[in-house]
């Protein structure tokens, strides 16, 4: 059973929704029979670059259930707003954008390199040709090295998108489906892609509680690897103050009780670790719900790293998500 939606995909609200990672240029809609482990379900678009525009959850909802999953749509649509539909998110997302660094890259190369031949030029070395292929050659390596440095920042965990997504992810993870969010450049628009992926979490919890297990029994240990996921939180410094005791007449204060200077909290960092000690199935599973997000984007962007054997994705050549966290935080 296919359905192909019309020129542009379908729309409502800015935005639209695609079918299948072989037809996301395409804007097309198609069942498949039967889910396989690492399926991009669906992707719904939104364009960042419109302040209204939003995804369609209710067209999302209508979807699932066609798939016969049931998920409720309520809380998620509430998580999915504040996690990354927020102003200061989607600014951020805007300016990490693909679009973004191209002009980043630009900027950088033209001014490295006008930097570099005016340099030369007050040596008295830039006079001849050489001295001008010298300086392209430098200020390309540079820029390609820097590109390099972001692309492989860019495959680690995000804390600013990807954690953001962990609380949406673990009612996915219940129905067999995680979730996370990328983007693409169309023309001047940059357009954020939701992407739904299927994914049954039982292998991979078993085989990832079982190596957590064995790295808890060997001296390296396993809270040093985990310690590098943490955030910085603002939290209370001290508790508002109760009300002062009546004081003598002459003692009065020269401002009302009611009045503060000051009427904001006093508030403090503190670092907060994303997966806490805990029982090796509980730890594993935090561990899913916490890089599923990254998982699906750099599933569906092709930058995944090259399976190894015993991965749950049967002969796919990318490998499962216990795997990618094996090999990115729980490696030796």
């Amino acid at each position: 059973m296919a359905q192909k939606s019309q020129t542009g995909g379908t729309e409502k609200n800015g935005s639209s929704l695609l079918y299948s990672k072989s037809d996301l240029k395409e804007g097309a809609l198609q069942w498949v029979p039967e889910l396989h482990q690492g399926q991009v379900l669906l992707v719904l678009s939104m364009d960042n670059t419109r302040p209204s525009s939003s995804f369609d959850m209710d067209f999302c909802a209508d979807k699932l259930q066609s798939l016969g999953i049931q998920v409720p749509m309520d809380p998620c649509r509430r998580l999915i707003q504040e996690g990354v539909l927020s102003p200061q998110v989607r600014r951020y997302l805007f300016y990490s954008s693909r679009g973004c660094q191209i002009a980043m890259a630009m900027v950088f190369y033209i001014s490295l390199w006008t930097n570099l031949y005016s340099t030369l030029q007050l040596c008295s070395l830039g006079h001849s040709w050489g001295a001008g292929v010298l300086v392209t050659l430098v200020a390309l390596a540079l820029t390609v090295l820097v590109i390099l440095v972001i692309d492989g920042h860019q495959r680690k965990l995000n804390v600013n998108t990807d954690v953001r997504l962990a609380a949406v992810n673990e009612i996915f993870l219940k129905h067999s489906i995680i979730l996370g969010i990328t983007d693409v450049l169309d023309g001047p628009h940059n357009i954020l892609q939701l992407c739904f992926v299927h994914f049954s979490p039982q292998h991979c919890l078993q085989a990832l509680a079982a190596h957590i297990t064995h790295l808890q029994g060997t001296q390296a240990g396993l809270r040093h690897r985990l310690n590098k996921l943490w955030v910085v939180m603002d939290v209370a410094a001290q508790p508002k103050l109760e009300e002062e005791e009546e004081a003598p007449c002459e003692d009065s204060p020269l401002l009302s009780r009611g009045e503060t200077l000051n009427k904001d909290p006093v508030t403090c960092s503190e670092l907060l670790h994303l997966i806490p000690e805990g029982p090796p199935q509980a730890m594993a599973q935090q561990l899913l719900v916490m890089f599923s997000a990254c998982y699906v984007r750099l599933l569906v962007t092709g930058r995944l790293p090259r399976a190894s054997p015993g991965g749950h994705l049967g002969h796919s050549s990318v490998p499962c998500l216990c795997q990618f966290i094996q090999s990115t935080l729980l490696c030796s």
